[in-house]
């Protein structure tokens, strides 16, 4: 079936279906198409160690996905659409190069298998060549960056009229079947777990999201529309360590054992590509109470929190990223803004400094876990309970009440007018049995 629409129409009908970013912070998809696009970037790159979802994904709903990019590419005007896929992906790009002739604005390009290529700006520039200026937006470039989870979710909206209400989710770690489930939006994780046959021990952590970049959480937490894996990791892991620490003693470990070797920014992704971001100037500034510039500080905004600094670089085992984080949010709350700075040019040494995803995996030892994680077909569940802030902009406000029946699929809250926020739906048939000004929880 081939579909054209106008712009403004596509815009309309995926904040209808409340579609967002399918991993990272969620933005609106509405919000970042735009008639200046003159490339659109369909990410397959799995940016994170042991997440399964884009390669599996991509390969069972090929004709969908493919059908959806050119879409995208159609409606904004854009010249063409790359379909941006690691190169150990293989089963990945054999079914796509097996479709591609059906799509003439879309093409392949095969990304090496290193960390962390799936952040957008080193996206862009591995498969346009094109540098965005940091703290700018990819349309300043003429690019769009839309996760493949999202371009599935896009297609089933515009050719079968179903809003967003499930999620996939990579489960891995220490679990009896490794899986990929398709499963309600706000089902509990203890629900994933069980989709997984349990967990092997009762020593252990749960990390929602990647290894590198996602938070600690636990069974009674639920998934969101940005919930990419769910990884059960033994209790002195590194990823999960690094995350229970405390801020004051990141500080103090900084200010007694930090050498200066500059590792930390050697290594930065995107201080290779230009970027103002210098990890070892921040340590070595806030481990000796520098206050005489503010430029380094300043600096702290073109961090994207890859976390390779604290996770890989560092042979001391600090913290420069968590720390970055925590400076960058004192500054927000204090209403700074990010300063308006040139890009340098790309490093001449970028090739060799960039980190390769197995390395990646054995330094934080968990190897072990990358084992394969069949797709399970949608799962059903009997309570979930949505969110009503799941992504960038505007929390939703609730439209049902406690004892209303609703049906899956049924909108249950909206954004306020004219804010940048998406419609939130129903994601199993049954009973409202608590509205708060969090969450609406569904009971079957």
């Amino acid at each position: 079936m081939v579909i054209k629409m106008k712009l403004n129409e596509l815009k309309d009908a995926l904040r209808e279906a409340g579609i967002v970013g399918a991993g990272g912070a969620g933005f609106p998809t509405y919000a970042k198409l735009s008639d200046q696009a003159e490339t659109v970037v369909i990410n397959c790159a799995e940016c994170e160690p042991l997440i399964k979802v884009d390669r599996q994904i991509m390969k069972k709903y090929v004709r969908e996905i493919l059908s959806g990019a050119q879409l995208l590419v159609e409606a904004m005007g854009a010249k063409e659409g790359i379909l941006a896929i690691k190169k150990s992906y293989t089963g990945t790009i054999r079914a796509v190069e097996a479709n591609l002739p059906d799509f003439p604005m879309l093409r392949v390009h095969i990304l090496k298998d290193v960390y962390p290529t799936g952040d957008e700006v080193i996206l862009i520039y591995e498969t346009t060549g094109k540098i965005v200026p940091q703290g700018k937006l990819p349309i300043t470039v003429g690019c769009v960056v839309v996760n493949t989870e999202t371009v599935l979710n896009l297609y089933r909206k515009i050719f079968g009229q179903t809003n967003l209400i499930t999620k996939f989710v990579t489960v891995a770690g220490l679990v009896n079947h490794p899986v990929t489930a398709e499963v309600p939006i706000g089902v509990s994780i203890a629900h994933l777990l069980d989709l997984a046959g349990g967990t092997t021990t009762d020593d252990y952590e749960i990390i929602m999201g990647g290894p590198m970049t996602g938070h600690l959480c636990t069974e009674w937490d639920v998934v969101t529309k940005t919930t990419k894996a769910i990884l059960v990791l033994p209790s002195t892991s590194l990823p999960v360590t690094k995350r229970k620490h405390v801020i004051k003693h990141d500080i103090r470990n900084a200010m007694s054992v930090c050498s200066q070797c500059s590792m930390c920014t050697e290594l930065c992704p995107r201080h290779l590509l230009g970027s103002s971001i210098q990890p070892h100037e921040f340590m070595r500034a806030l481990a000796n109470g520098l206050t005489d510039t503010t430029e380094i500080y300043l600096n702290s905004f073109f961090c994207v929190s890859c976390g390779l600094c604290e996770l890989y670089s560092c042979h001391q085992g600090l913290s420069p990223r968590r720390l970055l984080d925590s400076y960058k949010g004192s500054l927000r709350a204090a209403g700074v803004t990010a300063p308006d700075r040139p890009m340098k040019p790309v490093s001449h040494v970028r090739d060799d400094r960039r980190v390769p995803e197995r390395r990646l995996l054995y330094r934080l030892d968990l190897h072990l876990f990358d084992l394969p994680a069949p797709v399970r077909e949608f799962t059903d569940a009997d309570e979930v309970k949505l969110m009503l802030r799941q992504s960038i902009g505007a929390p939703c406000e609730p439209c049902v009440a406690k004892g209303d029946a609703v049906s899956a699929g049924q909108l249950i809250g909206r954004p306020p007018a004219d804010a940048l926020g998406v419609n939130l739906h129903a994601s199993i048939s049954g009973t409202v049995t608590e509205v708060t000004d969090q969450a609406i929880t569904i009971r079957r």
